[in-house]
């Protein structure tokens, strides 16, 4: 994660169950990447142990206990989730060639493309082992986030055609490659938590939405004073040139007639390795409409996650997934 967002529980038997949960997830994570061979074993482990603030297990413990969060299928499904994603952050890495991950150093530089890309496999693979244990529907829903996960980053590769809106096309991306997974964290939560039908469709809604918020923000975070103060490097995704939602509305403002967009876009297409660049190129963004204008997209979208709970009766539960939803809009504050 790219930012400190503390859990979001209000009630203390709840907030201990959750931790309990977390730390039972984290306990079961570390044994589910072991391995007999030594080199697999090393670099599986390596994100594990860079930590993280397993925000997509928390949201499944969240969420099952809409019904019954203390069945055990429910910490399983937690190591499944975020099992995933690990698995999708050593392929997203060789794919963005980015140098760090959580403060460590990303493993494609350790290991090389090859060995980085065959670990995501591994940890894929384990997933899907565990996620068998819990039955065909999870094992089917697991696979249709994992081709949603493939989909987002290969469109996220190849970028919009020329008949695409860029900045649709983005929300698309970060549809598959984050909501999705989001998604199913929620789903299995509510699944295995015992809730019926309309509250599992009630949390893969909300999931969509509020993981689209998340990148969303994470996108304001790189650029903007919340990001020093999370500890954050700035400016991460414009020296990598990985697009995010100021920079494409800047664009998109700058393709409108708009001078000091035009401004913007010119130091992005130019050489950003310089820190003194880089930094100049940050607070022509910040001191630009289109930054708030991205806050304002981020917060919209939280705003219609947390509108997709209210069929749900209130609950210490429902209003922790409401509080996550705001706290990640907060964090860009």
């Amino acid at each position: 994660m790219t930012a400190s967002l503390d859990l979001p529980v209000a009630d203390a038997a709840l907030a201990e169950s959750v931790r309990a949960g977390l730390d039972t997830i984290e306990a079961r994570l570390r044994e589910a990447v072991k391995h007999a061979d030594q080199l697999a074993d090393t670099a599986s482990r390596h994100l594990v142990e860079a930590g993280g603030k397993r925000v997509r297990p928390m949201l499944t413990l969240l969420a099952a206990h809409l019904g019954d969060g203390h069945r055990p299928e429910v910490v399983q499904a937690g190591v499944v989730v975020e099992l995933t994603h690990l698995a999708s952050l050593y392929h997203d890495d060789v794919m963005d060639s980015a140098d760090q991950r959580r403060g460590a150093a990303a493993a494609h530089l350790v290991w090389g493309n090859q060995i980085a890309i065959l670990v995501g496999d591994l940890l894929f693979a384990r997933a899907s082992r565990i996620v068998a244990e819990l039955g065909p529907e999870a094992v089917d829903i697991q696979a249709a986030t994992f081709e949603r996960l493939c989909l987002g980053q290969m469109h996220e590769t190849v970028g919009p055609s020329a008949q695409e809106d860029p900045v649709a096309h983005y929300l698309q991306v970060l549809g598959d490659k984050t909501g999705s997974l989001i998604a199913t964290a929620g789903r299995f939560g509510a699944m295995f938590g015992g809730c019926d039908a309309e509250t599992v469709d009630i949390m893969i809604r909300y999931g969509e939405l509020v993981g689209v918020a998340f990148q969303l923000a994470d996108d304001v975070i790189d650029l903007s004073s919340a990001g020093r103060v999370s500890g954050k490097v700035q400016g991460t995704d414009l020296r990598e040139g990985v697009p995010t939602l100021p920079t494409l509305l800047a664009r998109r403002a700058a393709a409108e007639g708009d001078a000091e967009a035009q401004r913007i876009v010119d130091m992005l297409d130019g050489d950003l390795s310089d820190d003194a660049r880089l930094a100049e190129t940050i607070e022509a963004l910040n001191e630009h409409k289109v930054m708030s204008a991205a806050r304002d997209e981020s917060a919209r979208w939280a705003h219609e996650a947390i509108g997709a709970l209210e069929p749900l009766p209130e609950s210490s539960a429902k209003l922790a997934l409401r509080q996550f939803a705001e706290a990640v809009v907060d964090r860009t504050r």
